[in-house]
């Protein structure tokens, strides 16, 4: 049989020779080769060839070769348990995008010490380098072989598999578990274990179920990487949305208020309103009708959009009144589709854009709401287009434009792209499948955008564009979407005149560029770190008197910046000026003033940045240029990017 490398040789190699083997055959056989990937399958190493296959060696610098270097770490962690606590029960342990999770039945807790004991014994595991072998068993023999090394929820695991097909399991030394794989060639391929913390965890999610003891950590070649990656975790601690919102005074969650329901206080609702404006004067300019609609609606608005069907358990209860049931919204769609349907439309009148800073409302349990990032209560930046078929292409490439015009606008200047086709359960004819996809993938195309094909992940009503933004600390964030609708228009019978005079059904886009606007906050405070750029930040310049005697000078000072249109404040208090600064530093604002007698004489303000920059004694009429430029600057930036 042949097997060829991608972008590489290829030789003629025996039927049953591992994938390892072939690879060595072929002259590119390395260490630091982890698995593999058969004709776009990620198996082991010592998984046999039978047919002629391209093959792709995977590393720990593939997102593939990390997934499968992480799984087996949760191996060798779990084996450190069950050596140094043989009652604990295994359960599942999957890897993450940077770490790695096992779940135990244990009678109590683990503290830090079996922490310190697990991560020891993690490490001799390393270096005894066991093979890691593959193993199948019926589903009965499965049954059989967990059932006396008395793994209860393994063997709840396999009864829930489909019969009639193979079980896999992977061993190394004595240590078995229950696992599709793929996985290291040996345990000895681990460069350094690194244990993070514990928590409590329900068996499958699920809050009737027993509760498990987590262990979380994380892995790489080097101790080298581990510390780059600890000292990450701490930067990520350190910018934690809840944390700086709460030190900045930007936003809080009470108690009183209900879980998942955010309050705005001024200095984080002064950044909200700068991001709402920009993206209603930003919206009229590309050409959408902006439009408002009431938090509730009659019940059998939701049945006929049929969020009641596919969606109920993600809405709040229906309320009455007046022998009537509404419903809190759970989406803005319904609501564009009836102004649409309010007047009969022409070809002509088409593409119509509606957006709406439209405030929703989702039940998510308690225990998966974090922060901004997962509420009750949200505003989606939501948009819906109706559009003829042959202005599709057209409509989708220019929503992305937009979208990374907005994206870049706000800071963040790389993505991810990802095409998401039908899924087995879905609604539409085959014909309208196969033209809204290849009409997102020729938009995607035409841009020159690079995106991953995201084979039947799109909604059940139509395929979809993804957009993931990197943060300033290379985190991913879902945050735009563009997916194009079939069920809508048909479920509302909507229609327009075409040029036949005939009533032909329109296609709707629903698109969101930040997803929803706490969200959105949230991730803009940890990729600034809470130090907003000049246009964006609450307070862009605080102006402070060394002594009582310039008291009146810096009133006036500040009042000149405000009527130039900055938000500036005095800090007027009897403190010492060094005392003055650091709060300033503190709360992140971009400019310090500071008048003493001299400067107060002089007409000037000492001006520094929030960086301890000193950036010299400047006029008020100079510190207005110098504020003016700076939000001109990324003024002058929104417009040559769009």
């Amino acid at each position: 049989m042949k097997i060829s490398v991608k972008d590489g040789p290829s030789a003629d190699i025996r039927t049953g020779e591992t994938v390892g083997d072939a690879l060595s055959e072929l002259g590119i056989a390395s260490l630091d080769i982890l698995a593999a990937k058969v004709d776009g399958a990620v198996v082991d190493l010592s998984r046999p060839l039978s047919a002629n296959s391209i093959v792709e060696p995977l590393r720990f610098d593939s997102s593939e070769g990390r997934e499968v270097y992480r799984h087996s770490s949760t191996h060798i962690m779990a084996q450190a348990v069950k050596e140094l606590f043989p009652s604990a029960q295994l359960t599942i342990g999957p890897a993450l995008e940077d770490s790695f999770y096992y779940d135990f039945a244990f009678e109590r807790p683990f503290t830090p010490e079996d922490l310190e004991r697990i991560e020891e014994r993690a490490a001799e595991i390393i270096k005894r380098n066991l093979t890691i072998t593959r193993r199948e068993f019926s589903k009965q023999d499965a049954i059989d072989f967990f059932k006396a090394r008395g793994e209860h929820y393994k063997v709840e695991l396999i009864q829930g598999f489909p019969d009639g097909e193979p079980i896999t399991a992977y061993t190394q030394g004595d240590f078995v578990d229950l696992c599709r794989g793929p996985h290291l060639p040996t345990t000895g391929s681990i460069g350094t274990i690194k244990l993070l913390n514990t928590a409590g965890a329900y068996w499958r999610g699920d809050e009737r179920n027993p509760m498990l003891q987590r262990i979380y950590g994380t892995s790489f070649p080097t101790s080298e990487e581990v510390d780059a990656y600890l000292a990450r975790l701490e930067e990520i601690k350190r910018r934690d949305h809840r944390r700086v919102g709460k030190e900045l005074d930007l936003i809080s969650i009470q108690d009183e208020i209900g879980p998942g329901l955010v309050l705005w206080h001024p200095k984080g609702a002064a950044v909200r309103l700068l991001i709402e404006n920009f993206w209603r004067e930003q919206h009229i300019r590309d050409g959408y009708q902006l439009v408002y609609s009431p938090h509730t609606a009659r019940l059998d608005l939701w049945k006929t959009s049929g969020h009641l069907e596919y969606y109920r358990e993600n809405m709040f209860p229906s309320m009455k009144l007046e022998g009537s049931e509404y419903q809190l919204k759970p989406m803005n769609c319904p609501y564009h589709i009836m102004i649409y349907q309010s007047h009969l439309r022409s070809y002509r009148d088409l593409p119509i854009r509606y957006g709406e800073l439209g405030t929703v409302y989702r039940y998510e349990r308690t225990g998966v709401l974090h922060g901004l990032m997962r509420v009750r209560g949200f505003t989606q930046d939501d948009a819906h287009l109706f559009c003829r078929p042959d202005q599709m292409e057209q409509e989708v490439s220019r929503v992305l434009d937009f979208t990374f015009f907005v994206l870049r606008t706000f800071g963040f200047h790389q993505f991810e792209v990802f095409l998401s086709t039908r899924p087995k359960e879905s609604v539409g004819g085959d014909e309208h499948w196969t033209l809204a996809t290849s009409a997102l993938e020729a938009a995607l195309k035409s841009r020159n955008i690079s995106f991953h094909l995201d084979l039947g992940g799109g909604a059940f009503y139509g395929p979809k564009i993804d957009i993931k933004i990197k943060d300033a600390l290379g985190r991913s964030w879902q945050c735009s979407t563009v997916q194009v609708d079939f069920n809508n228009p048909e479920r509302f019978e909507l229609s327009y005149i075409g040029e036949d005079g005939k009533a032909h059904r329109p296609i709707m886009i629903h698109r969101a560029l930040m997803g929803s606007i706490e969200r959105f906050f949230g991730i803009l405070i940890e990729h600034y770190g809470g130090a907003f750029p000049t246009w964006l930040a609450p307070v862009q310049a605080v102006v402070m008197n060394i002594t009582d005697h310039q008291r009146d000078y810096i009133a006036a000072v500040v009042a000149q910046l405000k009527a130039a249109g900055f938000r500036a404040e005095a800090d007027l208090r009897n403190e010492k000026i060094g005392f003055k600064i650091r709060e300033a530093e503190k709360a992140k604002v971009p400019f310090m003033l500071v008048a003493g007698n001299r400067e107060m004489q002089d007409g000037t303000l000492s001006v520094r940045g929030r960086s301890g920059s000193n950036i010299g004694n400047k006029t008020v009429a100079e510190v207005l240029d110098l504020l003016q430029t700076e939000v001109t600057h990324a003024q002058q930036d929104f417009h040559h990017t769009h």
